[in-house]
């Protein structure tokens, strides 16, 4: 007979959180396992874990430390859980998601089904010609600075559940542990690439920021994709006194808006005129700002609309040089095509959503790049730069789906 254990945690719900985490795969945490090691045991894993969870004697171990580059520049902390922390996050979290899921605010879009960054991006244009003023706001490190306790309470409004409670507590203290092995104790934030953080963070901010806003200014609407956050105004004036009850709100939360990247912008466009000092914003990888556009009837007018920032660009270019391809010469175009394309769809499916022909000139390095392997693969275009290029134009002629970007620019390998 089994003892029985003190939460109702069954093993059913660590099977099911074992099937998510194993279909996100994920770099191996302090322990040095990966996905594929803990599956040579995973009966035994698996119950082990599920075993500790029901008992309330999982506490999860410290969290690996990485140091990646951050979009707009500078560094970014990441945690990587365990394999088996990750599972026992998922638990929790599947548990948590329904409950919370349906309060959540319609325009709040990071980390929820159904919910996409190309929504918010879209919502955020439309919104941009109805309102002459953006807030685009920063929240200082915000992820880092989560105060524990606020984030309990936030838990507290929407579930009693004692085992949710205690290791979301726990998880919020785990240690972190840096590459040279040094673990330091955590008594604020929540580690950026756990399971259960983003669940926490939009729990938080739907309380601290949300729910502030639906009730302080009903009038005023806002994208949020995370801590990303876009508000939307009628007057420079309500921008300003916007802007400072919405310091004063994060303040109240523990938090602090970047007073340099938090910043008021004119929507400018054909009809609204003057300067300001900040008439274009970043968000989401896209760059909002005045742009000439071509109307159904062929004229030409400005519009405030987004496209593809420079920096998303510029981390575009750095991964196609990463690839290298002119040592891939003793592969077939095929494969050249077969290795890109997944990712070039991508890039062209999120970045192409608007304003499709700012992707142009990014592919024209990969053209360059191809035009360098051709010289290597064929010992007639050593050497011979314009030659080659020619042979790759009239193989995109040829084969325009060959890559997945010649079909929508055909290819212009002098543009790189």
């Amino acid at each position: 007979m089994k003892q029985a254990k003190s939460f109702a945690i069954t093993e059913q719900q660590v099977w099911e959180a074992y099937k998510r985490v194993k279909a996100n795969q994920g770099a191996a945490g302090v322990d040095a396992q990966t996905v594929a090691e803990f599956e040579r045991k995973l009966e035994d894993n698996l119950y082990r874990l599920w075993n500790r969870l029901a008992s309330g004697s999982y506490f999860p171990p410290p969290v690996r430390t990485v140091i990646i580059a951050k979009r707009e520049g500078g560094q970014r902390q990441l945690g990587v859980p365990t394999v088996a922390d990750r599972i026992a996050q998922t638990v929790v979290a599947q548990y948590l998601e329904p409950v919370v899921e349906p309060q959540f605010h319609p325009d709040s879009y990071g980390y929820r089904p159904r919910k996409s960054a190309l929504q918010a991006v879209a919502v955020a244009r439309r919104r941009c010609w109805r309102y002459d003023w953006v807030i685009d706001l920063d929240i200082r490190g915000f992820f880092d600075n989560l105060d524990h306790g606020l984030v309990m309470r936030a838990v507290g409004k929407y579930t009693d559940c004692r085992w949710v409670l205690l290791y979301i507590a726990r998880w919020l203290t785990a240690p972190a542990q840096s590459v040279e092995g040094t673990v330091t104790a955590r008594e604020k934030g929540t580690p950026q690439g756990g399971v259960i953080s983003p669940l926490l963070a939009n729990l938080f901010l739907h309380l601290g920021f949300d729910q502030w806003m639906r009730s302080r200014y009903p009038e005023v609407p806002f994208e949020r994709y995370a801590d990303d956050v876009l508000v939307h105004c009628g007057s420079e004036d309500q921008a300003q006194a916007v802007k400072a009850a919405i310091a004063a709100r994060m303040r109240q939360c523990k938090l602090e808006l970047h007073p340099d990247k938090t910043k008021i912008v004119y929507c400018k466009d054909d009809q609204r005129h003057g300067r300001y000092e900040h008439e274009e914003f970043d968000f989401l990888g896209y760059t909002f700002r005045p742009r000439l556009a071509r109307t159904r009837q062929g004229c030409f007018l400005v519009t405030f609309t987004p496209a593809v920032s420079a920096r998303a660009k510029a981390r575009l270019r750095r991964t196609m040089k990463s690839w290298r391809l002119v040592r891939s010469s003793h592969k077939a175009i095929a494969e050249v095509a077969e290795f890109c394309n997944p990712v070039v769809r991508g890039w062209i499916n999120y970045y192409g959503e608007f304003c499709r022909s700012e992707l142009r000139p990014v592919f024209g390095l990969l053209d360059a790049a191809l035009t360098h392997w051709a010289m290597r693969k064929c010992a007639g275009l050593q050497r011979r730069p314009t030659l080659a290029a020619h042979w790759l134009q009239r193989l995109a002629r040829r084969q325009p789906k060959l890559f997945a970007h010649w079909e929508l620019f055909g290819c212009n390998p002098a543009a790189g």
